[in-house]
Parts: structure tokens; sequence; C-alpha cells
């Protein structure tokens, strides 16, 4: 099996799609499509079931996938491991939560960028399940995304505690008044594609105060899911330090949630048997030093 082809696999199977594979593979969506028919026939059987929504795994897909992550994984670690020398230099590829890179990771990026000029960093926002699979992909070299995470083949510490709030128009001034001036069903969700963290706890939010079928409404950008709360489209849960620093902080109102509901905690995750070359590390060590950070 060509190994592009298996890295061209893993990605269609994380983002479930031909269109974001392309995209997150800086390529043209034909040449996705032609490796992946590529590998089926060379395997002899579908690895996707094509439908209107995108593309879901066969069950010879869901068995191929593991070993796909881990070579695709692996080739990466192999050419970054035979460059390293020590000196944090070459390319690094972290991923965010969209909340986590717009108000946490600035004055990290820019202390790392200051103290390792040589390395090439990138950053791709995305939900929380995307950036797992990310990582254990080989994709990413690490991400900060929504805790707890357990899983065998990764290592989590703790970067950041956020306080989650819900987030409504100004007119709603408090939760008493928003739950008796909504409809039976509820206001509109405002959240975040399927994965994201926060949106399965606005889910869970929804049920305990009784709008289970409540609409959702997915919005792609972070100013764009407040613009639309402000315009009194619905209601979002974000980071209160997120709402707070926004631009729009004054035309939307500030919902305290019990602590059960509220308290989150980012992590930092990598691959538990990943090589820790020298950009890696170097991020780790600015991570560690900045006065934000929890212990881990």
């Amino acid at each position: 099996m060509e190994l592009s082809d298996i890295k061209t696999f893993a990605a269609v199977a994380r983002t479930g799609g031909i269109t974001r594979a392309a995209e997150e593979l800086n390529t043209v969506q034909s040449n996705v499509t032609q490796r992946i028919k590529a590998l089926e026939s060379e395997i002899g059987t579908p690895l996707f079931e094509r439908h209107s929504r995108g593309m879901t795994l066969t069950g010879a897909g869901k068995r191929l996938l593991p070993y796909a992550r881990r070579m695709a994984a692996l080739s990466r670690e192999a050419v970054l491991a035979a460059r390293d020398d020590g000196e944090p230099k070459g390319p690094l590829a972290i991923g965010s939560m969209e909340t986590t890179a717009a108000v946490r990771l600035p004055p990290l990026l820019a202390d790392f960028h200051r103290r390792f000029p040589a390395v090439r960093l990138s950053l791709r926002t995305a939900p929380t399940a995307d950036l797992v699979a990310a990582v254990l992909d080989g994709a990413l070299d690490g991400a900060f995304v929504a805790g707890p995470i357990e899983h065998a083949e990764l290592t989590a510490v703790s970067a950041f505690r956020e306080e989650l709030v819900l987030v409504s128009a100004r007119r709603w001034a408090s939760l008493k008044e928003l739950r008796a001036g909504t409809p039976e069903s509820g206001p509109t969700a405002l959240v975040f594609r399927t994965g994201c963290t926060y949106r399965q706890r606005l889910e869970q939010i929804f049920v305990e105060f009784g709008w289970p079928s409540a609409a959702r409404f997915e919005l792609g950008t972070l100013d764009g899911m407040i613009g639309c709360v402000a315009a009194d489209m619905g209601v979002t849960l974000l980071p209160r330090a997120v709402v707070e620093r926004s631009a729009m902080i004054g035309n939307v109102a500030i919902h305290t949630l019990p602590p059960a509901y509220a308290g989150v905690e980012t992590l930092f995750i990598q691959r538990r048997a990943g090589h820790q070359y020298s950009a890696l590390q170097g991020f780790v060590s600015c991570l560690n030093n900045d006065d934000e950070v929890i212990a881990a």
C-alpha cells in the first residue's frame, strides 16, 4: 500500500468527507477521490459508504483505521526524529479549540516564537473530537482540548481552567427571565459542529432546563457565534474569558451557571509513544512556564 493513500484514507475518515480532507491535506478533491479508489481497489473492498451527508466507514474501513493511524503517525514521526539534532527547528503542528486559540494562546505562541524562531509552527482550530483524532493520526503533534480525556495512546497535562457561562442577548437580564420569556421548547442553541465539548455541555444544560427539543444552529466562527447571540438569534455556552474579551461584550448578557456545569479544564494532549523531538519539547517548556498554566 502507498503511504500517501493511507494518509489520505485517515484524513477522510477523520473529517467525514472528501472536501474537508482535501482542505486539510492541501490538495484537490479529485486527488483525494483517486487515492481512496486506488486503496479500495488494492484491498478489494469498499472502505467508505457514500451518502448525501458525507462518507462513513464500512466494516472494513473501521478495521483498517487503527492501522492507518499508526502508519501515518509513525511515518511523520520517523522523518522528524531523523532530522532532530537537539535544536528546536522545523515544522510543528499544534491544534486548538477556537475559544482557546482566541484568548489563551496568543501570549504562549508569541513567547514560543521568540525563544525558538527556527520552528515553523502551524495552528489548526477544530472541535475536541477532531483534534483528538488528528493527534492519534499523527496529523497534529499536540492539541489543546476540553477535558477529561482518557485514552491509552495519549498523555494529557492540564493547561487552563475555564468557567463556562450561558450567553444570551442583552434583553435577558437573568436565567429566570430567559426561561420565562422563551417558548416551551426553549431558545435556539447556537453551537459549533458535532464533536465540540461545549456543545455537548450546552445540550446537557438544555435537557436539565427542560428544553431537549430546542432547535440547534451550527456556526463555524467565534465572532459569528457571539454576533448571532447579540442579535437575539439564540443562546450559546462559552468560556467567560472569551465573552468578556469580545468586542460584542456590551451587546450580550452573561449568565453564571452552577459549578457542575461551569467548570471545564483545557488539556494539552500528545501521543504517548511519540518521539519527543526538540520542537515539541520546546513548546511544552513554554507551556509549563506560562503563568496561567496549572501544574500537571
